[in-house]
């Protein structure tokens, strides 16, 4: 489907996830305009050629007013408070952000007539689930205010698709990791609470991380997740706009690659690809934190025919050493 077909309006385009999304819809051939307010994406992320509206999602009549020339057909939404435990220290910045944003955008989006909608989600909305292995079919059952928020919408999404067509899809992120081959494009938060990110800090400055639980039910008593690099999670959004363009209904999908990796098992990677010493002290476990979080990916290839193509952690380890290496934030 060509660029022809309209213009994908890309929320939070300026950061991590989003920045990748950018890039991919581009490659695809696809007309971008990014919206974001900057407060924790940056400006040089956004590619030249792309026009950049800076506008708060909270501010519904500011967001409008920014975007009234501006032609869209379809949304990626990445925009988003997105720190667990800030979540439960500030609540209502999640709800306000998280939620009313979203609601505002919405809005924005139905009373234009756009029929695609992209949503950000997370695996979070699982809570703490009873199966290493989590099916979209699984209840939502998020533990903590962030994973509320993005489940909310999921429901918000549904009620809208039935009462008025909006058709969207709803695409649950597990861990989002690694770095453009080049090195151009990585992971820039602050504060980082990312496992990689984290361990490549530990292993440049040898200042010991922080290893929450080491006497779980798993092989090596650490927890395990699902990572799945950010070009793989980009190359999906891709694919899920031109389904709703095609007709589909879209749905609930995840986004993983089915494989798990503990959390000593990414030290150990670090390690490798970094040639340093990875030191690291035992904590106590976090409040939520389930032993395993990992996808059951099917869905996502029999609806988008899509599969992750970093298939190795040292690959995708190695990539965000990259990034870590150039000692600066952004290209």
């Amino acid at each position: 489907m060509s660029a022809a077909n309209g213009t994908v309006l890309v929320t939070g385009g300026a950061g991590y996830v989003g920045g990748f999304a950018v890039r991919a819809l581009l490659a695809a051939g696809e007309r971008v305009v990014i919206l974001d307010d900057l407060s924790t994406g940056h400006r040089e992320n956004v590619p030249a050629t792309v026009p950049l509206v800076v506008a708060d999602l909270r501010d519904a009549a500011g967001v409008r007013s920014a975007l009234a020339d501006v032609q869209f057909d379809a949304v990626m939404h990445f925009a988003a408070n997105a720190y667990v435990g800030e979540s439960v220290r500030d609540p209502r910045k999640y709800w306000e952000n998280n939620v009313g944003g979203t609601l505002n955008l919405l809005g924005l989006c139905l009373d234009r007539g756009v029929g695609a909608f992209v949503f950000s989600s997370t695996c979070a909305v699982y809570g703490e689930p009873p199966v290493p292995a989590l099916r979209e079919d699984l209840p939502r059952a998020p533990v903590n205010p962030y994973g509320r928020t993005k489940a909310v919408i999921e429901q918000v999404l549904e009620d809208y698709a039935a009462a008025t067509g909006l058709r969207s899809f709803r695409l649950r992120y597990f861990n989002a990791s690694g770095a453009s081959e080049d090195g151009t494009l990585g992971e820039d938060h602050e504060p980082e609470t990312h496992l990689i990110p984290l361990v490549l800090r530990a292993a440049t400055t040898q200042s010991p991380l922080k290893v929450f639980g080491t006497d779980w039910a798993t092989p090596d008593g650490t927890c395990v997740r699902d990572y799945v690099h950010v070009e793989d999670l980009a190359s999906a959004h891709v694919a899920a706009i031109r389904r709703l363009r095609d007709g589909h209904a879209g749905g609930a999908l995840n986004l993983g690659t089915g494989r798990g990796t503990s959390v000593k098992e990414i030290i150990e990677a670090a390690e490798r690809v970094s040639g340093l010493t990875v030191p690291w002290t035992a904590a106590p476990r976090r409040d939520g934190d389930p032993p395993f979080l990992v996808a059951a990916p099917g869905r996502a290839a029999e609806v988008l025919g899509w599969a992750p193509r970093w298939t190795s952690i040292d690959r995708i380890v190695g990539s965000a050493w990259k990034w870590h290496q150039r000692g600066r934030s952004q290209p």
